[in-house]
């Protein structure tokens, strides 16, 4: 059974995270992390790396983690728009009951973080999404001096350009979350 780890990265930060959050995901019995980036709306794709996803993807996938770097506080454009033209699934209600979660990466410890994770799950909720965050039972909520939030997993840049031990503990956690409710629900 799959997990949908979709993202949209221009520098690496968010790709990162998708990949934790795809070590997660793999930690539970049965379960697969299929990766699948949003694309660039230049044009500008990498030469190397995941597929773009397609709607199929998301048809297929027993749960989804969705991930955008932050730009004024949401989610990048490429991301909104992706969403967008999911209108048919919701339409047919093809993502009704699929559990999901979200991540994103910050320039800056208060670059917006909880405001992009909050602006990526209203449409999902629209599609009828089961929500899911990080609980409080994580330590790493409690100490983290970069990135993490109980709304989704989360990298603060900063001077930190490869993820810390507490958003990489996140991240899996989040996968893991995830992929054990879809696992139970299937």
């Amino acid at each position: 059974m799959d997990v949908l780890i979709l993202y949209y990265s221009r520098s690496g930060n968010t790709e990162n995270l998708a990949r934790q959050a795809a070590r997660g995901v793999e930690r539970v019995e049965g379960m697969t992390a299929r990766l699948r980036r949003i694309p660039c709306p230049d044009g500008k794709q990498p030469e190397q790396g995941d597929p773009e996803v397609t709607l199929e993807d998301l048809r297929e996938c027993r749960g989804l983690l969705l991930g955008s770097p932050t730009y004024f506080g949401g989610m990048a454009s490429a991301v909104k728009r992706f969403l967008e033209d999911t209108s048919g699934l919701w339409f047919r209600g093809e993502m009704v009951g699929k559990p999901a979660g979200v991540f994103t990466s910050t320039g800056s410890m208060h670059g917006g973080q909880e405001t992009t994770l909050l602006s990526m799950i209203v449409p999902l909720i629209h599609h009828g999404m089961l929500i899911t965050g990080i609980p409080y039972q994580h330590p790493e909520l409690a100490h983290t001096q970069t990135g993490g939030t109980p709304y989704g997993a989360s990298h603060t840049v900063n001077d930190h350009a490869t993820l810390s031990r507490d958003e990489r503990e996140l991240t899996q956690a989040l996968g893991a979350r995830v992929a054990e409710i879809a696992s139970r629900l299937a």
